[in-house]
């Protein structure tokens, strides 16, 4: 049985080449900038790795050395396949596309859900998360929240039953 391991590789074309895509925007009109922007930022960030080397890494250190070498190297090749990427995507603008799920993603949120709802704290986000499962264990620990088993599958917890 294999087990799930978080990703521990990174390509460091990707970033480069979005960063690339956001200068090139620049100078393009801002109406198609802002399509773009909206919805084929994904499919040219695509178009473009699809035809530059990846540069993969496993370490910051190894990635920031791919940055540099992918800049040093590459950085015509990067600037051309953007170019040739927002000049496809501006060929066929309207073409309709299904964008992918990825199974990752869809987890995240579900247990981000999942959360907000066993914490009843609408306001929870990535961001936030820590600091408000914080508030909430020692919130707990003072008696100012009680946890109760609501059903076989869920817990809530009762935010506003407060011990006098």
């Amino acid at each position: 049985m294999q087990i799930d391991t978080p990703q521990t590789y990174r390509n460091a074309m990707e970033s480069l080449v979005a960063e690339e895509l956001d200068r090139q925007l620049k100078r393009v009109p801002p109406k198609l900038a802002q399509y773009i922007q909206g919805h084929n930022r994904s499919e040219i960030i695509a178009y473009a790795l699809n035809r530059l080397p990846p540069m993969y890494a496993t370490s910051e250190q190894g990635w920031q050395q791919q940055r540099i070498r992918a800049k040093n190297e590459l950085e015509k090749e990067i600037t051309g396949a953007v170019r040739q990427a927002l000049a496809a995507v501006q060929q066929d603008p309207l073409r309709i596309s299904t964008p992918l799920t990825i199974a990752e993603n869809a987890e995240a949120v579900a247990a981000l859900l999942e959360l907000k709802e066993l914490l009843q704290c609408e306001e929870l986000c990535w961001k936030n998360l820590v600091d408000k499962v914080e508030q909430t264990l020692t919130q707990t620990t003072q008696g100012k929240i009680t946890w109760r088993k609501r059903s076989k599958l869920s817990i809530r917890v009762d935010r506003f039953r407060r011990q006098s």
